[in-house]
């Protein structure tokens, strides 16, 4: 059905009447429809409902968004989860907010796991056939590195979640990021980039490969190929900390140690600063009871001897005074080698803020040189100078006088406002004449 004026000049159609329309004619032509894919994407709302998209399993590069309510979702009899293959039946509809095409899913089944989860599974096997995931090839961390390599995005959470923790735990121990994409179709050169340039420079005593977590194509480029025979091939004893406790790659597998999250890889690969203090205190006791003890033996078998040869009372006082001054000076030394560990560790701990507040510093410079080249191009800047942006009735720019013919109405656009206008001559340039 046609909308027209009463003079029967067509009218322009409201946003709302249109996806209205448009929503009547899908309902109209569909009904009910039963459409199979792979999940992506799959959340649940605080409220109980389930927001999804649907990937053609075929490969082909298509998407459906999918909403499915609270009465639904609770009729599904297993866990959604990205990568499973599934049917779902409903029906076509418009969300109105965003004029989007969507199906509202009034019942889900599962057909199979996907098609990106059954070549993580090849793929697993394959290499698992080759030895890549044997536990008799894995090595045992340094139990006190002096260096930790961080490979992983620059801005990713995940680096921070990990500079946090070693700060907590061991600020004495010096941190060498080897920035690398963690996501997209560029990211497994990057990583076997950075795991490449980590072996050749030697220069840490442990590796963690981390990312924060994601569906299983975010995390795809921890199960490429290419980055996994890259993480076996590195001389570094690596640590990977990819996605949550559940998240599961081929890298977690490769690794020589496998942790549940960045977090706790970070937490694995150095032991805390309390942890060596109270063990260091532990071991002074222990060396100055068993230095006591030994004296205190000494002295006994001393008394004895003197007492059989007739008390010697000068030679037992003479021994007795070596003796306690042997004592003090191991006393003296082992608080004076308490105490040069306590300042080193302290020295270290502010070389530690001195370079993560350099960093700040670094990131700060160049938002602010970003920001100020941002506003160089913004286009008021130019209205403000003076110039207009000029739109024919259907709002398409005038960049020509030939555009336009007397009597067409044109809007100015200017920096404070805009301006209709109707053109009154139109006066084109004479072409410049030709040089001799």
């Amino acid at each position: 059905m046609s909308v027209t004026s009463p003079a029967g000049a067509p009218l322009a159609w409201s946003v709302s009447g249109l996806l209205l329309a448009v929503s009547d004619a899908l309902a109209a032509r569909f009904g009910a429809v039963t459409v199979r894919g792979e999940l992506s994407g799959f959340s649940r709302a605080a409220s109980g409902h389930c927001y999804f998209s649907l990937k053609d399993g075929t490969g082909a590069p298509a998407l459906i968004r999918c909403a499915m309510f609270r009465r639904a979702a609770s009729l599904v009899d297993f866990s959604p989860a990205d990568g499973q293959q599934v049917e779902a039946r409903g029906r076509l509809a418009l969300y109105e907010a965003r004029g989007e095409l969507q199906l509202v899913v009034e019942s889900l089944q599962r057909v199979g796991a996907g098609t990106l989860y059954e070549e993580f599974l090849r793929l697993r096997a394959r290499l698992e056939s080759q030895g890549l995931f044997d536990a008799a090839r894995k090595r045992a961390l340094v139990r006190h590195p002096r260096a930790v390599g961080v490979v992983t995005s620059l801005g990713a959470a995940a680096l921070h979640d990990v500079l946090t923790a070693l700060a907590r735990r061991c600020p004495q121990v010096e941190v060498v990021v080897y920035p690398a994409l963690v996501q997209g179709v560029e990211a497994p050169a990057s990583l076997v980039r950075a795991l490449e340039q980590a072996g050749s420079r030697r220069e840490v005593d442990a590796l963690l490969l981390v990312r924060g977590g994601g569906s299983l194509e975010d995390l795809w480029s921890f199960n490429d190929e290419r980055v996994v025979r890259a993480v076996v091939a590195c001389p570094i004893p690596v640590v990977c900390g990819v996605g949550h406790e559940t998240d599961i790659t081929l890298c977690d597998l490769a690794a020589d140690l496998r942790a549940p999250t960045p977090t706790a890889a970070a937490e694995l690969v150095a032991p805390a600063r309390a942890e060596l203090e109270a063990a260091w205190r532990r071991l002074a006791q222990r060396l100055q009871q068993s230095i006591r003890g030994r004296l205190d033996h000494a002295e006994q078998r001393l008394d004895l001897l003197g007492s059989r040869a007739g008390k010697p009372v000068g030679r037992l006082a003479t021994a007795r005074e070596r003796l306690q001054a042997w004592s003090l000076r191991v006393e003296g030394a082992v608080r004076r080698r308490l105490e040069r560990e306590g300042e080193l560790h302290d020295v270290r701990r502010q070389r530690l803020g001195q370079a993560i507040a350099l960093a700040g510093d670094r990131q700060r410079r160049r938002l602010e040189l970003a920001a100020a080249r941002l506003a160089s191009v913004d286009p008021r800047g130019v209205l403000r100078r003076g110039y207009a942006w000029l739109e024919d009735g259907q709002g398409q720019p005038v960049c020509s006088v030939r555009s336009v013919q007397p009597g067409d109405e044109v809007r100015a656009v200017l920096a404070d406002g805009q301006v209709q206008a109707r053109v009154q001559a139109v006066l084109p340039v004479a072409d410049e004449p030709a040089s001799p």
